[in-house]
């Protein structure tokens, strides 16, 4: 786009999770062809508990095809494995030790925004896992010599999940004793299914009000932009294309336009095959809600 649609702010930060096959730095190449702005990866395999540090070589050259890009934001998401709200003793050992692995590879390539869902609470209750979840997240964080930011993902609340209503998301960061290094994912297909509608101007202005009165826009950094394939509070996670499902192209539109979160990145995870054509329909679809200045 234009460079001084850029400057202006009158562009949203659109971008896509990208495969890394072929080496990290791969996801820039897929990036650019896809005509994205900001990227997501997962920095290892996204569901197999042990992972190899990030080495030297990876890191240089991750760096130097980041910096190739033009600095495109990039956060990372974590392993669907960790669940540190479990009462399973080894599951909470494992899941710390890999949430440890995941901000040491953001930090040795630069990654600043570590995405990770709250976990499940496995029967025990909503309170019983929060409260956990707190006490071993906090546990991880103390222990990290890092400066990345945990972003909390918003969730389909699926059988026992965490975080499907803003109420437990502000239980978590304001019991947490690191809130500074805590912020939030807003997933546009997550909050659908869990009963946050956006696809009317009452129901939007209603669902982010919520959210800024329980947590602060501020803590909103980043978005996940997925369609639902299920209704409005079905508690169903299935993503599919922008404008395709029951969330319908007018909450995007509303999303582009809304000027507080211009600068925010958003990125798609949805459906997509090697040629990224529909990463590269779907970004062209959000750009053309994008209303310039003086359109009525």
């Amino acid at each position: 786009m234009p460079a001084s649609e850029r400057r202006a702010g009158l562009m949203p930060l659109l971008g896509a999770h990208m495969s890394v096959a072929g080496g990290l730095a791969a996801a820039f190449v897929r990036l650019e062809r896809a005509g994205g702005e900001a990227l997501q990866i997962f920095t290892r395999n996204q569901r197999q508990w042990r992972a190899a540090p990030v080495t030297a070589e990876e890191a240089a050259s991750f760096r130097a095809a980041w910096h190739r890009a033009g600095g495109p934001p990039v956060a990372a998401h974590d392993s669907y494995l960790i669940n540190l709200a479990s009462d399973m003793p080894e599951t909470v050992r494992k899941s710390g030790a890999a949430l440890a692995g995941e901000l040491d590879r953001c930090a040795a390539l630069g990654i600043d925004f570590l995405v990770m869902h709250p976990g499940s609470h496995l029967g025990g209750g909503v309170k019983e896992g929060i409260g956990r979840f707190v006490y071993h997240l906090d546990a991880v964080l103390a222990d990290s010599d890092s400066a990345v930011t945990v972003l909390l993902e918003t969730t389909a609340g699926q059988g026992t999940n965490l975080g499907a209503r803003f109420e437990e998301l502000a239980a978590m960061i304001d019991r947490s004793r690191h809130p500074q290094r805590l912020g939030v994912c807003f997933d546009t297909c997550h909050a659908f299914a869990a009963g946050y509608d956006i696809r009317t101007p009452a129901t939007y202005h209603r669902t982010f009000a919520e959210f800024d009165r329980l947590l602060g826009l501020d803590r909103l950094r980043l978005f996940h932009l997925n369609d639902s394939l299920n209704g409005l509070g079905s508690r169903v996670d299935r993503h599919t294309h922008i404008g395709q499902g029951e969330i319908g192209l007018e909450a995007f539109r509303f999303l582009m336009n809304d000027p507080r979160f211009a600068s925010r990145p958003m990125i798609l995870e949805t459906p997509k095959g090697d040629d990224l054509a529909e990463d590269i329909e779907n970004l062209t679809l959000l750009r053309s809600l994008v209303e310039m200045a003086g359109e009525k």
